[in-house]
């Protein structure tokens, strides 16, 4: 539900985004059904009483970016968690949380990602170059990253902040960077799924309509 704007990520520095961002403006009809459930899960609760709690997912799907070719889909994948990614697991231990929690909350809004090592004074920093930010914050992960064949991202647009959901709803993704570079260290497999050839549900369902 990012603006346009923020999508083309042509500012001077990152922008951070937390539960307060804003204003919402959603650039297409996936975006304004969201943030109109939204607001009929906030109507249902100070009008009816229904605890209701919103998640607001960073990515987290296995198969490849169909707008990005390069960097490959495990670089990518293993780049967007440093600021908008958390891995199949870790959703579904959010979305549990937010099953069990209603009770205790009533209604609130938390984005979930992996947690960022990213501070919002890194913010110009990470516009200008990344990759300088990233191994300022974990020393050798060039060098790692360059074993694999693989690039540290070179600017940075936008960094998900999930600090909100686990200082209230108690969630803290189990997978983050520290995990990715410590799996290429030691040589064992990456800590998130990727597959390339997986088709969401609603593709398989489109497929089978026009057979």
């Amino acid at each position: 539900m990012i603006s346009q704007a923020i999508r083309n990520e042509q500012g001077t520095a990152a922008v951070w985004l937390d539960e307060r961002s804003g204003p919402l403006e959603p650039r297409n009809i996936y975006g304004v059904t969201k943030l109109a459930a939204e607001g009929l899960c906030r109507d249902a609760f100070l009008n009816h009483g229904l605890p209701c709690i919103i998640l607001r997912t960073s990515r987290f799907f296995p198969e490849d970016d169909d707008t990005h070719s390069v960097p490959s889909g495990e670089n990518l994948k293993a780049n967007e968690l440093l600021y908008r990614r958390a891995t199949v697991e870790d959703m579904a231990t959010a979305h549990i949380l937010a099953l069990e929690r209603p009770p205790q909350i009533g209604f609130d809004i938390f984005i979930i990602s992996a947690p960022t090592p990213f501070r919002r004074e890194d913010a110009i920093d990470l516009k200008r170059d990344a990759a300088s930010v990233v191994e300022r914050c974990f020393p050798g992960a060039s060098a790692l990253y360059a074993a694999r064949g693989w690039t540290l991202p070179k600017t940075t647009g936008r960094i998900y902040d999930p600090s909100r959901a686990e200082q209230v709803l108690g969630f803290r993704a189990g997978t983050d960077f520290a995990a990715v570079l410590e799996a290429l260290k030691q040589g064992h497999e990456l800590p998130f799924a990727h597959d390339p050839t997986y088709l969401p549900p609603h593709a398989d369902l489109r497929f089978v309509t026009a057979g």
